[in-house]
């Protein structure tokens, strides 16, 4: 997998600053005071920059950059406005702010005794991370070039097979602890500079940053899952990842088909039944705590390429179905945090592996399959086949585990994006309570969701005249429509929520923490949501 840089943390030491050939980043607060130290002549060019109007524009947690700086052989000086009594949103913001800015030169953070520095370190992690495994050509300074296009003749990975080797990858010392040096960079990784941090309070601040660096692998996981093609990522190769996660404490068990049939589980088995990929279910448990308590489970669909099946979609834009998956990447990367920060909470993450593909095979639309909780369901369009999957998983989730509550996530309809575009994700609940649970964890994390109703004249649209339910109710209301299908597979008495992330999943632009690519978008939100509602203190 993409490793995140290296960041280690030192007492703050002035007097090699001139010499330092790299870049060089200042946490300046709202006063704007300059650290001492600083060579005489940075100090008066820094000084001028900010009483400049360029330096007034610039809000909290931007920053703005000199060129090779006077008195220093740093290639750049970054000012970085952060005040002092800024939230850790914003501290992130100005550790994006450094990261983005990085390249093979080492960085040095001069974070003083900042209270919020841990922050700024996650916020560069995340900012700095680059998916370079398959970029061939290369710049004049020896990186993989982002901008030019593919060469003819790319690296071709075997179909099945990990392109980054999940076995190795399965534990990286910079999570685990966050002063241990980072892992070599995986085959294709763009080379990074090492990142270090001055403080006034290193060993506190190392301590503060171990948890970020554990969430970070766990963003970086999910982002992976989401950017690999599908030649790469197959159920078979997905599911083996997960299982190299058992290094680290977590407990992986992989259903295959014939014990998904014995199961029940028709609707899930009928989506990848014109794949050569054979359908799977992974199951991943943390148990850090108590023995008698129930567990969070999570669950993710993991579409590993969507075609639409017998009802397929345009060709323009479907190379994006890679990222179909997106919510069992979200689920895998929330259980990786947690077994990495030893969470003291029982969560059990659950992701439905297929892949949809027109075939002689493949079902068709009019076809009735039976799920495993034995309703039966009319497949009007086969491009709705994610509710498909999620129906029989999280059945399987509350006749299995018994769960406390549920949180499903599902790059499930576009539907969710004309209402509401790339800034959040639909939010679907039969709990208020449970539903403000996961907003407030969203909103602590900086990641947008944004609530959408349910209710019996929306289910009545997902009547079949010939079997229980249909998969569709057409294009009026599509988003909730189709979480009113995942509720009718929801004990009453169960706390869930329905995030629907099609639309922040791979965004089409860079965010404030990440470049264009996937996003990661969950990761944090269920963190927080764990940290805060079912980890004991």
């Amino acid at each position: 997998m993409t490793h995140p840089v290296e960041i280690s943390f030192t007492a703050t030491e002035v007097a090699g600053l001139a010499a330092h050939p790299g870049r060089i980043a200042i946490l300046v607060p709202q006063t704007g005071r300059l650290p001492g130290g600083l060579p005489r002549a940075t100090r008066e060019a820094a000084a001028r920059a900010i009483q400049s109007d360029a330096w007034k524009a610039v809000k909290p947690g931007k920053s703005l950059e000199l060129a090779f700086p006077a008195g220093m052989q740093a290639e750049a000086l970054q000012l970085v406005s952060l005040p002092s009594g800024a939230d850790s949103l914003t501290a992130r913001k100005a550790g994006a702010a450094i990261g983005a800015g990085l390249g093979k030169s080492d960085a040095l953070v001069l974070a003083g005794s900042h209270a919020r520095a841990a922050e700024v370190a996650l916020g560069l992690a995340l900012r700095a991370y680059d998916f370079s495994a398959y970029k061939t050509r290369k710049t004049e300074n020896g990186d993989a070039d982002a901008e030019t296009p593919e060469t003819e003749t790319p690296a071709e990975p075997a179909a099945s097979t990990s392109r980054t080797g999940a076995a190795s990858d399965a534990r990286l010392s910079d999570a685990a602890e966050a002063t241990a040096p980072a892992a070599e960079s995986a085959p294709g990784e763009r080379p990074r500079g090492k990142v270090i941090f001055m403080h006034k309070d290193p060993e506190a601040l190392a301590r503060s940053a171990a948890e970020g660096a554990a969430l970070a692998e766990g963003v970086f996981f999910t982002r992976d899952l989401v950017n690999e093609p599908a030649n790469v990522l197959t159920t078979s190769d997905f599911a083996d990842r997960l299982l190299a996660m058992r290094e680290l404490g977590l407990e992986v068990e992989v259903l295959d088909e014939d014990e998904l049939a014995k199961l029940g589980m028709r609707a899930l088995l009928a989506v990848g039944q014109g794949s050569e990929s054979p359908s799977k279910v992974v199951v991943m448990r943390w148990n850090g705590g108590a023995e008698d308590a129930a567990p969070l489970a999570l669950v993710g669909k993991g579409v590993v390429f969507d075609t639409g099946g017998i009802s397929i979609k345009p060709a323009a834009g479907m190379e994006e179905m890679t990222m179909d998956m997106g919510g069992a990447g979200v689920v895998a990367g929330v259980m990786r945090a947690l077994a990495l920060r030893r969470a003291r909470a029982n969560v059990v993450g659950l992701v439905g592996l297929v892949e949809n593909m027109p075939d002689g095979r493949a079902q068709r639309p009019g076809d009735i399959v039976a799920s495993m909780k034995g309703d039966t369901i009319e497949v009007i369009n086969t491009d709705a086949e994610g509710r498909l999957v999620l129906a029989d998983v999280l059945w399987y989730a509350q006749d299995r585990f018994k769960p406390a509550a549920i949180v499903d996530l599902a790059t499930l309809t576009g539907a969710v994006i004309i209402a509401l575009g790339h800034e959040n994700a639909g939010v679907f609940s039969n709990d208020d309570s449970f539903a403000e649970a996961v907003l407030a964890a969203a909103r602590s994390e900086g990641e947008g969701a944004w609530r959408l109703p349910l209710g019996a004249a929306y289910d009545k649209l997902i009547d079949s005249r010939l079997a229980d339910i249909k998969n569709t109710g057409g294009r009026a209301a599509g988003s909730i429509t189709a979480a009113q299908f995942l509720h009718r597979f929801v004990a009453k008495d169960v706390p869930w929520v329905h995030l629907d992330i099609a639309g922040v999943a791979l965004p089409p632009a860079a965010t404030d923490l990440a470049p264009k690519g996937a996003s990661g978008w969950g990761v944090m939100t269920l963190d927080r949501l764990v940290r805060d509602r079912f980890e004991t203190k």
